[in-house]
């Protein structure tokens, strides 16, 4: 019996199937951390496997990369001015991967994932 993406869980009359099992404990997920714009605040999670994951609740800099001189500069973000991952983010300054910031340089694309990463590193899109 063939089923397609559509009909995942059902019969081929249609008819919706039990579950066999509950969710387990690795399955399990976890809510998403929004990093806002204020004092440094980093928390150290553990991950499966016994690993752990540094996750930034707030950030206060970022480590700017100029593309033109290849060098890099720790400077503090002033604001969030556009957000791609959802507009609202922008006006409660929290920063995402793919976010645009204003900092002391100028304006600089984020390309590290802060909730995962710990740290917020991005690249200068046009200097002051």
């Amino acid at each position: 019996m063939a089923f397609w993406h559509g009909d995942k869980g059902k019969t081929a009359t249609g008819a919706q199937r039990n579950h066999y099992r509950k969710k387990r404990k690795y399955e399990l997920g976890s809510l998403p951390l929004l990093p806002k714009l204020e004092k440094d605040k980093r928390v150290l999670k553990r991950t499966k496997g016994g690993g752990t994951k540094i996750k930034a609740h707030s950030i206060e800099f970022v480590n700017v990369l100029n593309p033109k001189t290849r060098e890099v500069k720790k400077v503090k973000i002033l604001t969030v001015l556009e957000n791609t991952a959802n507009p609202h983010f922008v006006r409660r300054n929290v920063i995402t991967k793919g976010c645009v910031v204003k900092t002391e340089l100028g304006k600089a694309k984020v390309t590290s994932r802060p909730s995962q990463h710990g740290i917020v590193s991005a690249i200068l899109l046009e200097s002051k």
